[in-house]
């Protein structure tokens, strides 16, 4: 791999006026709190949608096809409360994971007032984003779609219309683990009532004939076994990146940046929010509430992503550092 020289790259950030400040606009006050966070995109919206549709879809034929007509009262109360808990956990889950702010950045703080009341000291760096003019906190990453820098972003799911992080990612992951249960628990109910309507008559077995049936249930076995396959897929993922401390985009960009790593517990505690306890499966109690970012914060995060000490860079490095503007305080 090509290695090229970083004095252009440190010439540049010696001088305060690359990050032209001058250009942001000062920061809107923040709004109350409490504020609801929502994305206005049309993809992720329609997902979010189809997303509350197939899971209201198989409610309905677990109900009415399934549990409803059966003549063992207690299989379809037993069964019909686990369903309907988990189907309103998953949604639950899913509302907050999509009208719960990820963790953005104030939006236009990179103003000329408030780098100079960072007091940056020798050595110092502070990373700014040209695209939503925010100062960068450590492992903050701009998205396309919020529009936003966000901190600890993993991905943007368009399937809760939002982004998946800091304080949004116990949300996503308590509904992959819903939704891939009650996909497991449709596909169970399935089978056995496939089995129930071979042994009786089938005009016995449901309040619907015998063709649309075989078609709503055939539908929902395809629903369920697609569903059951990627939730925990993406479960298994997010459960990963919890206990490593890495980031989806953190392991595919593979930074070679000395970075803190928190024990895989005190990860896992933090995302959902302290001890382990049943508040874990809760999707209405949060995650450990972060601090908000004071000044030193903005330097110290930003001092992390720097290596003053180097003096050459990957090409893949060069390439990535393109996205970012910095401005260095040395002892010149």
């Amino acid at each position: 791999m090509m290695l090229i020289p970083t004095h252009h790259f440190r010439d540049i950030e010696r001088k305060p006026e690359y990050l032209q400040p001058e250009k942001c606009v000062p920061p809107p006050h923040p709004g109350p709190v409490g504020t609801m966070w929502f994305i206005r995109d049309g993809c992720g919206i329609a997902c979010a949608i189809v997303t509350w549709f197939l899971v209201l879809y198989a409610e309905f034929v677990v109900l009415f096809v399934m549990l409803i007509p059966s003549r063992d009262y207690v299989y379809s109360i037993i069964n019909g409360i686990v369903f309907n808990l988990l189907a309103f956990l998953a949604l639950a889950s899913h509302c907050r994971a999509m009208l719960t702010d990820p963790g953005a950045v104030p939006k236009g703080n990179a103003t000329k007032e408030f780098i100079e009341s960072l007091q940056l000291k020798p050595g110092q760096v502070v990373y700014k984003c040209p695209k939503c003019c925010s100062i960068k906190p450590d492992r903050a990453h701009h998205c396309s779609v919020c529009k936003r820098c966000i901190r600890k972003m993993d991905h943007h799911c368009p399937w809760v219309n939002n982004c998946v992080g800091e304080n949004n990612q116990k949300y996503f992951v308590l509904f992959t683990m819903y939704i891939a249960l009650i996909s497991l628990h449709a596909l169970i109910m399935v089978g056995f009532h496939f089995l129930h309507c071979f042994e009786e008559d089938w005009t016995k077995c449901s309040s619907f004939s015998p063709p649309t049936t075989v078609i709503l249930l055939i539908l929902l076995c395809f629903e369920g076994l697609l569903f059951l396959i990627f939730t925990s897929v993406m479960f298994g993922t997010q459960v990963h990146s919890i206990c490593t401390d890495e980031t989806g985009i953190e392991r595919l960009k593979r930074k070679h940046q000395p970075r803190e790593r928190r024990g895989s517990w005190k990860s896992v505690k933090e995302t959902f929010g302290g001890d382990f306890s049943p508040s874990w499966l809760n999707p209405f109690s949060g995650p450990c509430d972060p601090k908000p970012l004071r000044d030193r914060d903005w330097v110290r995060q930003a001092a992390s992503l720097s290596d003053t000490d180097n003096t050459e860079t990957t090409e893949e490095q060069s390439e990535e550092r393109k996205d970012e503007d910095s401005v260095e305080v040395t002892d010149e």
